[in-house]
């Protein structure tokens, strides 16, 4: 068994592996007979335990080889339709997204500043996602309802906090998967998104005493926050996310000059940080005045004066308070 490290054909494994069956099994049946000298007893036990650790040794490489194999097959293959089926195509709408392997290259080429899982790249992500999510519900509501709502979750400008973690989370989760099939970026978009929801209607409901979404009616549901019908819809969305939407704003962001690219994401993350502070404060500001608590400083006696309550409804028109007896909240509004 020395010679485990070495490679063997499928057939030298076999017979290697029936001749050391034979040895153990002769010394097991040695031992069960009971006839053996102490020292020599100790002796054939201990090569058996010597034995059996490299064999585990051998199957846990073996094993590890066979994943690591068994991935790089699903990559191959993954990559190679990928490539086919943007070729294939004739007739689209749309320009076809690039592949997640062909943003690799270009990103790699170019040496470009915001290449891979960096910093720069997940914020440009996030801030994308805020805005696009806005944009996309906007539709979305309009389509079904017939009407157009602000749909936005801080006082400047047509951001969403939720869309944007949302985009950073499924980006995070699933680009180590962006070169592997569908059913990676379907589990995984259905785990994180339900997190990434849960987490942020607790969060709403703890803090502000509010709730954006109520999830009651629908048939297995967890606490009202998520169900499963919507953990499916975000099972979907990790697929068109990292198949079609994540390359397309890959190769958007590639489009950012170098000599710009960082100055401007600090400016923009400065800026996202002040919004959501300013958004934070003004919503515990709204929750209080709600609750009659007259303003204590000048800050809060600013808040009353440029963001009273009907701005602050205004602009989080699908807000309900926990505390009122109003009409339940839609259940897919964010």
């Amino acid at each position: 068994m020395s010679e485990s490290s070495q490679a063997f054909t499928p057939e030298e494994w076999k017979k290697k592996l029936r001749h050391t069956r034979s040895q153990m099994v002769e010394k097991l049946d040695a031992l069960a007979e009971g006839n053996l000298q102490p020292q020599v007893r100790d002796a054939v036990r201990s090569e058996i335990r010597e034995t059996l650790k490299i064999l585990k040794r051998e199957r846990d490489m073996m094993i590890g080889c066979l994943a690591e194999e068994s991935n790089f097959i699903d990559e191959l293959e993954t990559r190679l339709k990928e490539i086919e089926r943007v070729n294939k195509r004739r007739f689209h709408l749309l320009p076809p997204a690039p592949t997640n392997g062909q943003i690799d290259f270009e990103e790699k080429r170019a040496r470009h500043f915001a290449q891979g899982k960096s910093f720069y790249k997940l914020f440009w992500v996030f801030f994308i996602g805020c805005f696009l999510g806005v944009i996309i519900e906007r539709l979305w509501c309009f389509v079904r309802f017939g009407v157009f709502e602000p749909r936005v979750g801080l006082i400047y400008g047509p951001f969403n906090l939720v869309y944007g973690v949302g985009a950073w989370a499924l980006t995070m989760a699933l680009y180590q998967f962006r070169n592997r099939s569908k059913l990676f970026s379907f589990i995984g978009g259905a785990l994180v998104g339900s997190v990434v929801e849960y987490t942020c209607s607790w969060f709403q409901e703890t803090v502000f005493g509010s709730v954006s979404w109520d999830y009651s009616n629908q048939p297995f549901n967890l606490n009202g926050r998520i169900c499963l019908l919507y953990s499916i819809y975000w099972g979907l969305l990790g697929i068109l996310w990292i198949k079609e939407i994540y390359p397309r704003m890959a190769r958007l962001i590639l489009r950012i000059p170098d000599r710009i690219g960082k100055p401007l994401t600090f400016v923009l993350a400065i800026f996202m940080v002040f919004n959501s502070v300013m958004t934070g404060l003004t919503a515990l500001r709204w929750v209080n005045r709600r609750q009659g608590e007259p303003p204590r400083n000048a800050i809060e006696a600013y808040f009353d004066e440029h963001y009273p309550d009907e701005r602050m409804q205004r602009i989080f028109s699908n807000l309900e308070f926990t505390q009122d007896d109003a009409a339940p909240v839609q259940e897919n509004g964010k």
